[in-house]
């Protein structure tokens, strides 16, 4: 089965992703190009389009926070919920 390189638009800009159907549990595993850990898989090819744009900005989101709390923006107590210094 062929891989399929779709453009998809978020709150943070436009990304080149892979789609490729997944033989296994049915349905399209997709990846974004550029953007680590922003990886998913969704039943249908609709589907997978609409949960890689929640992974990409997921994927941004964090590294938001990440770099917060190095700069000592942000200080996390509990890894569970993030707590903010204004």
């Amino acid at each position: 089965m062929m891989k399929k390189n779709f453009t998809v638009k978020t709150k943070y800009g436009s990304f080149v992703c892979i789609f490729e159907p997944e033989e296994d549990m049915g349905g399209y595993m997709a990846e974004a190009r550029g953007v680590r850990g922003a990886v998913s898989w969704g039943g249908t090819l609709r589907e997978a389009k609409h949960k890689i744009v929640e992974a990409i900005e997921g994927a941004i989101e964090a590294s938001i926070v990440v770099k917060a709390e190095r700069d000592g923006i942000v200080l996390i107590k509990d890894r569970k919920r993030p707590i903010l210094i204004a």
